[in-house]
């Protein structure tokens, strides 16, 4: 009797769990990755899959760290969200500010002054009055004079106490400009700028000297105050206003200022995390950045989330009210005037994994995705006109495609040092032609980036000023133009690369004098065995003409040391625009700026006298038709030299939920979060819709269960009826 008693009491828990589970069905889903969140809310869930290193934006100059920088600091100036070409405004400064032009003497020279007789350029930039910092416990006086033990204590900016805060103004400007001097910050642009902003160069000289003295008197990393120590070409003009000197005439200079590296920093948050035993706990400007911008960081975990909220002291940015044609049809200008940001909270988790990434934003807990390779085909389609699509499964749960050119470009380099594929000479200059049209880089585009991507023909890409559409855009020593169908290029025949190889002294692959298979190298970086099938294609490419390619792997540290000594034939890189203008594209082909010479970013080490002369005649000259002319005669030179295969552009897709608005590709702004907007409404509706759990297999599990648990019981009573019968 007591085994029976026991069955039927597991019978009735069985029966039990299967009513929870169908109660459950009627409830919250079960998959919420953020169940605290509780009802819909006003934030916007994104991700990350690299940790930020720098959030110090002296140090910071990659696109995961810019993620959240943009969002957190404020230099002068921004880009417009919508306009294209890509067009500087205001954002903490009053105007965008015209320089004046000063001889050698001194003397005032007029706007149009011809570049050569410019001795410095002199930029004015005033902030608006008004514009407060983030709440932070830097602004508290007694936080900054902490004994050691007292921070031993704390383990969150948080523990500190609520902060305070203060407004902006010009010093904080310059404040942050002298850090990019600082010995101790070593910024990744100090070396440039020292070219341009003047007496930056020997500051950093003058700072040097000075740490080693307060570290003698005080001790090592004791806080230099730069407020102490003035700069030549940077100074504070009053409250609201400071100058900017810069060498020569630089046009190229507003872009820089649209940075963070040009965010203000103030004097006080220095001090503040310059306290010895602060940089034990993590307490830095590379983890706790602060900044006037519209969200601050208030969670900071970068192996799995990071957290942004709407910064309670920011003064608010109108809505954009004008873009580009199509925008307001698009309805990208709806919330005109309207007051940003529209997001309160921004929640990034990091995913180092695509699949999961993927999954997750197709059941609504990411707002927006790119699409990896692995997705592409499910989440896009081709259609009959050649246009790209959304496939019937995205269109349903109502996504958005938005799709736009990168300003960048990836190319394959010949080393102008290396004596068979470098060099002016007519023997090398066909060499690298004819390798240039057997190197399918529409096929590579095709197998290996989905098609996202436009084949490059020439230095510059789309978008950027000296830029030529229609057959101008066309390298005439790799493609022909064909105006059948509406125009189109076409790349030239393999018969043409082989009369090419063997006017460069190389009939059918082999060395005319010697007999000898001509053998290349193509350096690398070694990833594993997913880049194989890239690397064959490589291979395959240079065997339509009998070239043999030897592929040289190496880690990452090493081949960045062969190519910054010369010590390489050919390797492949891409460049992404710090600003959009052709100055940056171009300087990466500049003779002095040789990699092996210089330490420079021409790491090709090409040099051409006349493309060295007319690129200093360019990068001073204004947007119109005298630059466009000299950009033109440029492109035509590396066209017909070949210092790289001029490779691809790619393109950029991303995809949106229907619950978000505002959201527009924009390759220069990195600050689009302030934009976006969230009907969080709609997003638990659709959640609660896609994530509806499925219950009928544990019921019938659990009846399942039942069923035995009943008839074992019955098959009991039965065996015991019949011992009691025998008995």
């Amino acid at each position: 009797m007591v085994a029976a008693a026991v069955l039927r009491v597991r019978t009735r828990r069985a029966a039990l769990a299967a009513a929870v589970l169908a109660l459950a069905a009627c409830g919250e889903v079960w998959n919420d990755p953020y169940p605290a969140a509780g009802a819909p809310d006003n934030t916007l869930y994104s991700s990350f899959s690299q940790r930020p290193k720098h959030l110090d934006p002296a140090k910071s100059y990659t696109e995961d760290e810019a993620e959240f920088n943009a969002q957190i600091y404020e230099p002068p100036f921004q880009y417009h969200y919508f306009r294209r070409p890509y067009e500087l405004v205001t954002a903490t400064a009053t105007a965008i500010p015209r320089p004046r032009y000063l001889d050698a003497a001194g003397r005032e020279l007029p706007s149009d002054a011809a570049a050569d007789a410019i001795a410095t350029s002199i930029y004015d930039i005033r902030i608006r009055p008004g514009i407060r910092y983030q709440p932070h416990p830097a602004f508290v006086e007694a936080n900054r004079a902490l004994p050691r033990e007292a921070i031993a204590r704390h383990h969150r900016l948080a523990d500190f106490g609520p902060g305070a805060t203060r407004a902006l103004v010009a010093a904080d400007y310059v404040y942050q400009i002298k850090r990019l001097a600082h010995p101790r910050v070593n910024s990744p642009i100090f070396g440039h700028m020292t070219d341009y902003i003047a007496g930056l160069k020997e500051y950093g000289e003058t700072l040097k000297g000075a740490q080693k003295a307060l570290e003698a008197e005080r001790g090592r990393g004791a806080w230099l105050d730069l407020r102490r120590h003035d700069i030549a070409g940077v100074s504070v003009l009053d409250e609201h206003t400071f100058r900017v000197t810069v060498k020569g005439k630089y046009p190229q200079f507003l872009f820089w200022m649209a940075m963070p590296f040009f965010a203000p920093i103030p004097w006080e948050v220095d001090q503040f995390y310059a306290q010895p035993g602060m940089a034990e706990k993590n307490f830095s400007l590379d983890w706790y950045p602060v900044g006037t911008g519209p969200y601050m960081l208030v969670e900071n975990d970068p192996n799995a989330r990071m957290v942004l909220l709407r910064n309670p002291n920011f003064r608010g940015e109108p809505y954009p009210a004008d873009g580009e044609p199509g925008d307001r049809e698009a309805g990208l200008l709806a919330d005109a005037g309207r007051t940003m940001p529209f997001i309160d909270r921004v929640v990034f988790t990091r995913e180092k994994e695509t699949i999961p990434y993927w999954n997750k934003f197709l059941q609504g807990y990411y707002d927006r995705s790119g699409i990896a390779s692995d997705n592409f085909d499910q989440a896009v389609r081709t259609g009959s006109d050649g246009e790209t699509q959304l496939t019937a499964e995205m269109e349903a749960r109502g996504i958005r495609l938005s799709t736009s050119l990168s300003t960048s470009s990836y190319y394959l380099a010949f080393n102008w040092l290396d004596p068979v594929v470098g060099g002016p000479g007519e023997r090398a200059k066909k060499l690298r032609r004819a390798l240039s049209i057997v190197v399918d880089f529409d096929e590579f585009i095709s197998i290996f980036l989905n098609g996202r991507a436009i084949p490059g023909q020439g230095p510059l890409p789309p978008g950027i000023f000296g830029f030529r559409d229609g057959p101008a855009s066309v390298n005439p020593m790799v493609y022909d133009w064909s105006a059948d169908g509406g125009g189109r290029a076409s790349r030239k025949a393999v018969t043409e690369a082989r009369r090419l190889l063997a006017e460069a002294g190389y009939p059918d692959g082999r060395d005319a004098r010697t007999g000898a298979p001509l053998v290349l190298a193509l350096d690398t970086t070694d990833r594993g065995p997913g880049d194989k099938a890239r690397l064959d294609w490589y291979r395959k490419q240079f065997a339509k003409i009998n070239v043999q390619l030897e592929i040289r792997g190496t880690d990452w540290n090493r081949f960045q040391e062969k190519i910054r000594k010369g010590n390489t034939q050919m390797f492949f890189l891409g460049w992404n625009a710090d600003y959009p203008d052709p100055e940056n594209f171009l300087f990466l082909l500049y003779g002095p700026n040789s990699a092996a010479k210089s330490d420079g970013e021409n790491k090709a080490n090409y040099a051409n006298p006349e493309y060295d002369a007319l690129f200093e005649r360019m990068k001073n000259l204004d947007n119109g038709p005298e630059r466009q002319a000299v950009i033109d005669r440029m492109v035509a030179i590396l066209r017909e030299d070949a210092p790289w295969m001029w490779g691809f552009h790619p393109k950029s897709y991303g995809l949106a939920h229907s619950w978000v608005a505002n959201g527009k590709p924009n390759q220069m702004a990195r600050n689009g979060l302030k934009y976006q907007r969230v009907d969080h409404v709609l997003r638990a509706q659709k959640r609660a819709e896609w994530n509806r759990p499925v219950v009928w297999p544990f019921a019938l599990l659990v009846a399942a269960l039942g069923l035995l648990g009943w008839l074992g019981l019955r098959y009991w009573r039965r065996s015991e009826a019949a011992v009691a019968v025998q008995a």
